[in-house]
């Protein structure tokens, strides 16, 4: 899912410092998405929904965003978030009445593609979204 060295020319992308709250992760997207002229609608709604969800994962399970990236391709963005944690996220079994436990669920059915790999010192997460242009 990670771009080689030689589509990064071809595509747009943000590297830089990690944001560490979720409304920072969004407020970055927002300006990273208007950039590449992706329109306001439902696509760039699951964007903002899927960074929120891996950033506030990672601050509340794992210590922290240790890496944030957005990448633009053809009709798609890749969100990629690592933290510094090697545990696989999951899905959680609540009920109806208990607050959270629904965000990694959510993440996986608004992305195309979901990929997890752990090294040394954590985990990346990258999630694939369409994005009309």
């Amino acid at each position: 899912m990670r771009p080689s060295e030689e589509d990064e020319e071809d595509h747009k992308a943000l590297h830089g410092a990690s944001p560490q709250t979720a409304k920072r992760a969004r407020d970055v997207t927002r300006g990273f998405l208007s950039a590449v002229a992706a329109p306001a609608g439902d696509d760039t709604d699951a964007v903002l929904l899927v960074v929120s969800e891996l950033v506030t994962n990672a601050v509340r399970h794992a210590g922290g965003v240790t890496r944030f990236r957005l990448v633009a391709g053809p009709g798609a963005v890749t969100v990629t978030v690592e933290d510094a944690s090697a545990t696989a996220p999951s899905l959680q079994r609540r009920s109806a009445g208990e607050p959270g436990g629904f965000g990694w669920q959510m993440v996986r059915e608004l992305s195309e593609d979901v990929e997890v790999s752990t090294r040394p010192g954590g985990k990346t997460v990258s999630a694939l979204l369409p994005l009309s242009h």
